[in-house]
Formats: C-alpha cells, sequence, structure tokens
C-alpha cells in the first residue's frame, strides 16, 4: 500500500456511519477507519451549533473485525468518554 492510498484510508469514512447519535447534549458520528482487515474506533463528537460549535475527533487504540461492529463500539466508548469529561473533552 503507498503512503497515499494509506492516508487515505486512515480518513475514509462509510456511508452507513454517517448518522449522528445525540447523547447528553453531544452528537456522536462513528467515523470508523479501515487499517488493514479491521477497524480502529473512532468518532467525531460535537456539542452546540453555529458560533458554539465545539469538535472533538475521537480516535482510540481498539481494533475491530467489522465496520458496524466497530461503530458499536466506538459509540460506546465515546459515551463513556463523554460520562466521564463533559466539556473538559474540548479542552
Amino acid at each position: 500500500m503507498g503512503f497515499f492510498s494509506f492516508l487515505k484510508s486512515m480518513f475514509s469514512v462509510s456511508a452507513d456511519t454517517d448518522i449522528a447519535i445525540k447523547y447528553n447534549g453531544f452528537s456522536i458520528v462513528p467515523t470508523p477507519i479501515r487499517e488493514g482487515g479491521q477497524f480502529r474506533v473512532a468518532a467525531t463528537i460535537t456539542k452546540g451549533e453555529g458560533d458554539t460549535l465545539q469538535t472533538h475527533k475521537f480516535i482510540r487504540s481498539d481494533l475491530v473485525g467489522s465496520q458496524s461492529e466497530c461503530a458499536e463500539v466506538t459509540i460506546r466508548k465515546a459515551k463513556m468518554t463523554i460520562d466521564q469529561l463533559e466539556d473538559r473533552l474540548f479542552r
């Protein structure tokens, strides 16, 4: 795999993971990152809108075998992180 192909795969998002999950005032969009035959747990977490919109790119070390399972794990871990950090997530 070439370097640019690797970069492209790092940031690719499947259409079926583009659904935002609302949780305690935050929005979680799972964005599993394909790595070989597995998927890395990743999401975009946002809060607010317009001028008050805050965004955090959530990436974990966990690798999961299927994209749909990865999206489920991502949502669970993102919710735990939101519960633990709340607005400190954006610091």
